[in-house]
């Protein structure tokens, strides 16, 4: 198994992953869909609310909101000493006091933990003359196949494309005009490939071609990963957990076997 970055920016990260079957690429978009931990709101205790919206609407709203995330500082609630009764190494808390008019965002919650807090600027709702919001909520850590609040990110994965041009292309241009991504162009009388990555596998390029002289195809054993975190963890954080998980799985039916 062979893995390079290919780009990194703000919370998106894009993976060239080689030598590995199409299941196990698949394992590793399932298991961080469904498996890494983050934080998110489970408990919120009403002290006021006059605002337009009811309790549960808000509470909802909380709940998916993304929170920063430091794994190695928290346990599960059920697993921890505490015995699920919500300590410190268990559960995040925050709270808000807000009168109108304003526009409560998620920036505005205060967190007991400096680090550990919401992501700003989400709106949550907005609070008319006189009308009060007032709540305590409880973070804990989940995951996403219990709800899809815990889901840390937006994975997908394509095979890689390989792109074959035969002696028998005229350069009519048909398969360039037939590309939706731009990723052929004529150069010098000839159709080049520019930016072959862009390529989502469509085949109209050779559908176009009359004689068939484009062949369109991927790779069964390399992939482009893509990983875009909502926020709650860096996506190489991310993938490097869902690859520990995965380990220990595969270590523990090793064992049961």
């Amino acid at each position: 198994m062979k893995v390079e970055i290919l780009e990194k920016k703000d919370n998106q990260l894009t993976l060239l992953i080689e030598d590995l079957p199409p299941s196990y690429v698949n394992t590793l978009r399932r298991c961080i869909m469904a498996e890494v931990p983050t934080l998110a709101i489970e408990n919120v205790v009403f002290y006021e609310n006059t605002s337009s919206l009811y309790d549960e609407i808000i509470a909802h709203r909380l709940g998916l909101i993304p929170i920063k995330t430091d794994l190695s500082l928290l346990n599960f609630r059920d697993e921890c000493t505490c015995k699920g009764k919500g300590c410190a190494n268990c559960t995040l808390r925050l709270h808000l006091d807000k009168e109108g008019p304003c526009m409560v965002y998620s920036h505005d919650l205060i967190s007991d933990h400096e680090e550990m807090k919401p992501l700003p600027n989400i709106p949550i709702v907005k609070l008319g003359r006189n009308q009060m919001l007032s709540f305590e909520a409880e973070a804990i850590l989940g995951k996403g196949k219990e709800h899809a609040k815990w889901q840390p990110a937006v994975v997908s994965y394509k095979y890689y494309p390989e792109i074959k041009i035969s002696k028998e292309c005229t350069s009519c241009g048909a398969c360039i005009e037939a590309c939706p991504r731009d990723i052929l162009k004529l150069e010098d009388g000839k159709v080049e490939i520019q930016n072959l990555e862009e390529c989502i596998l469509c085949k109209s390029c050779s559908e176009a071609c009359e004689l068939n002289a484009i062949e369109v195809r991927g790779n069964n054993k390399k992939f482009i990963f893509r990983i875009e975190s909502v926020g709650s963890l860096p996506p190489e954080e991310i993938f490097s957990k869902a690859c520990e998980i995965v380990i220990n799985k595969a270590e523990e039916l090793k064992n049961l076997i």
